[in-house]
């Protein structure tokens, strides 16, 4: 794991960068309290050490048509490292699933899943999901409602630590 030092300033511009990626740079700048110049270097730096890994826009599922958002356990036949690779690269290769995260315990696989209706889903999980090669088990769990949805980590401003995974 590569630790990057991480003053106040950056940690200001990250905060920020992460509530508005539009930001200009001269607004970036003023809320950090430098200069332009000095801020699109940091910025850029922050980019290099992958602090900062990319920028997109926040789309409302809902709104472009995916309704259902599921979330699937996903047990393994085999937890050999290259058997866990092969899975890892298909679910690459299915822009359905939005997240995938390999878990400790029971579940080795959990995945976020968008469709446009149950019935689309159903036919991910029985053309996709469960025919993959090594497949054991899928437990699905439909989500009703999400209270809360933020991207990134919590970063405060004021906060002091002066070092941070990257």
């Amino acid at each position: 794991m590569v630790r990057v030092k991480l003053d106040a300033i950056d940690l200001r511009i990250l905060r920020d960068l992460q509530e508005d990626g539009r930001i200009t740079n001269v607004d970036l700048a003023k809320r950090a309290g430098i200069s332009p110049p000095p801020c699109l270097r940091r910025v850029r730096a922050l980019e290099e050490t992958g602090c900062i890994r990319g920028y997109h826009a926040d789309l409302d599922p809902d709104v472009l048509g995916y309704g259902v958002k599921v979330f699937a356990n996903v047990g393994l036949h085999s937890q050999a490292e290259t058997d866990l690779l092969a899975f890892e690269q298909l679910v690459a290769s299915w822009p359905e699933v939005r997240e995938c995260h390999m878990l400790a315990g029971e579940t080795d696989f959990l995945l976020k899943i968008v469709a446009t209706n149950w019935d689309a889903y159903q036919r991910f999980l029985t053309t996709r999901l469960t025919a993959a090669p090594n497949v054991s088990v899928v437990k699905s769990a439909l989500a009703i409602r999400s209270s809360k949805n933020l991207p990134g980590v919590p970063i405060e401003a004021e906060d002091h630590r002066q070092t941070a995974a990257g």
